[in-house]
């Protein structure tokens, strides 16, 4: 059997970036990935600003502490100063641009108004050259890269995008993905079950993980268990779409008829995986049905064929259907996020595969353990918060550092 690196590291060696690109308005590029990256067109902040209220200063008039000067100036946002004279000080408003001759800003808690004198000011502080005064360009300058190529855009990449002036970002086209799901046991929830049937749960994990990624995602149902019906799911999926991913199907029984159906269609490895849950995962590519509705694509489509098992099927889809769609949209990292944590829990029973055990954060910052384990159990997951690596043949105890992948940080 392949270790989990090994297949994962043969999938990504196939794997290419998606060749379109398209340019969209910066508001419409949430969950897209950046294709080349921009400059700014200004500096940010433009000038020399306050990040606090209170008053501009010259360091000179204020070396000691109580010093009493003139207000000679009001600077709200928006507009700009003039020279700051000797002796005298701007009441100033955060964001405002620091005027000419003021080197620091004291602010408005470290400042009183004399008795009567409301065009004073006393300092009440000695202040720093350059104390709350934000520099011109000190997040971006003009010309300078503020969004690099592969990023994949979420809320504050476009916060920057907008700060840089830009009102368009050019990105990757996304990655089509086509899903179908085999079993004649399955139904669709608000039908009626028939005796040995079970609601399909794999679909709307698996449609929503694509759709979390930044897919377009496409739902072709189920399918029977039957080769044409299976080879003509193939044909369709393959058209207008980069991957296609079923579940279930993959093993070897007669009625297990992926692999056949790749085969026609294409070409299919089928591996044993030495991991749990999830230890049979199909790759391959299909051709294309109909090359003139392939114009944008390459001649074939990437076929991933996942485990019927729910938990099975979620667990392979993060570990590698998700870095292969990372790759496909071209970002710029693709690595699984995982940090060392404690575990407050005991997995005596080692396994010589490598397990992935789901557990949730607790509030004394350690990992609880589910109790039931089982890869039909797909509850372990959702009352879960992420995974935990154990390695073949490795117990583990209460109070070891194990690795942690988060799944909010493996869905997005």
């Amino acid at each position: 059997m392949l270790t989990a690196q090994q297949a994962l590291d043969h999938l990504l060696s196939h794997a290419k970036p998606v060749h379109e690109n398209e340019d969209v308005p910066v508001q419409a590029a949430l969950g897209r990935v950046l294709a080349n990256s921009v400059q700014s067109l200004v500096d940010v902040p433009p000038l020399d600003n306050t990040s606090m209220d209170g008053y501009a200063v010259r360091t000179a008039d204020t070396a000691t502490s109580g010093q009493k000067l003139q207000v000679a100036q009001r600077i709200p946002a928006g507009s700009v100063g003039t020279q700051l004279e000797p002796g005298t000080a701007a009441r100033i408003f955060t964001g405002a641009p620091i005027p000419p001759g003021a080197d620091a800003v004291v602010m408005q808690e470290d400042c009183a108004i004399p008795e009567g004198l409301t065009d004073q000011v006393q300092v009440n502080t000695v202040p720093a050259v350059g104390q709350w005064i934000r520099r011109r360009g000190e997040d971006l300058s003009a010309g300078k890269t503020a969004l690099t190529a592969g990023i994949f855009l979420r809320p504050q990449e476009l916060g920057v995008a907008a700060s840089a002036g830009l009102t368009h970002l050019n990105v990757k086209r996304r990655v089509r993905v086509a899903a179908f799901f085999t079993g004649d046991e399955l139904a669709l929830p608000g039908e009626p079950l028939k005796p040995g049937g079970i609601y399909n749960s794999n679909r709307d994990t698996l449609l929503a993980c694509l759709r979390s990624l930044g897919c377009d995602a496409s739902d072709l149902g189920i399918v029977p268990d039957r080769l044409d019906a299976t080879r003509e799911a193939l044909r369709h999926a393959s058209k207008d779409h980069d991957l296609i991913i079923t579940s279930g199907g993959v093993s070897v029984g007669e009625e297990d008829h992926i692999k056949p159906a790749v085969t026609a269609e294409g070409r299919l490895d089928l591996w044993q995986i030495a991991i749990k849950p999830g230890k049979p995962l199909a790759f391959g590519a299909v051709r294309k049905s109909d090359q003139s509705s392939a114009a944008n694509f390459s001649d074939e489509s990437w076929f991933i064929g996942l485990p019927g098992n729910p938990v099975s099927s979620f667990v392979t889809f993060l570990l590698f259907v998700r870095p292969f769609i990372l790759k496909l949209q071209g970002r710029a990292s693709i690595t699984t996020p995982s940090y060392l944590v404690r575990a407050d829990f005991d997995w005596l029973k080692a396994d010589r595969r490598n397990e992935f055990l789901r557990v949730k954060m607790n509030e004394q910052d350690g990992l609880d353990l589910f109790p039931n384990q089982s890869s039909g159990v797909l509850t372990s997951a959702s009352w879960g918060d992420g995974l935990v690596d154990c390695p073949p043949n490795q117990a583990i105890r209460k109070g070891d550092l194990v690795k942690y992948m988060p799944f909010d940080a493996l869905l997005k």
